[in-house]
């Protein structure tokens, strides 16, 4: 996969210290994988869930939730949000 911000991931360590671990290993495991769909995602991180148009990913343990939209066909993931739980359940991110 092409990826597609990495600069909102060291954003978001800068503020959150504790995820820069878990991001960057999903940050590589994104750029190393080439998804066809939800479930070869699933495969890696079986907590993925879909939320039109957004495949959404638990960070370290469900502290943190990274919001993508992927685009299987060209192979390019794009970083939308990085949130912590709360933001997320907030739902700004859906506007």
């Amino acid at each position: 996969m092409h990826v597609i911000t990495r600069r909102k991931l060291l954003e978001f360590t800068a503020r959150y210290p504790d995820a820069e671990a878990a991001l960057d290993t999903w940050y590589r495991t994104a750029r190393r994988a080439a998804w066809r769909n939800l479930a070869e995602i699933r495969e890696t991180y079986p907590h993925a869930d879909y939320v039109a148009p957004h495949t959404v990913f638990n960070i370290r343990g469900n502290n943190y939730r990274l919001i993508a939209e992927i685009f299987y066909d060209d192979q390019t993931l794009l970083v939308r949000h990085v949130l912590t739980h709360t933001q997320y359940d907030e739902g700004e991110w859906k506007k």
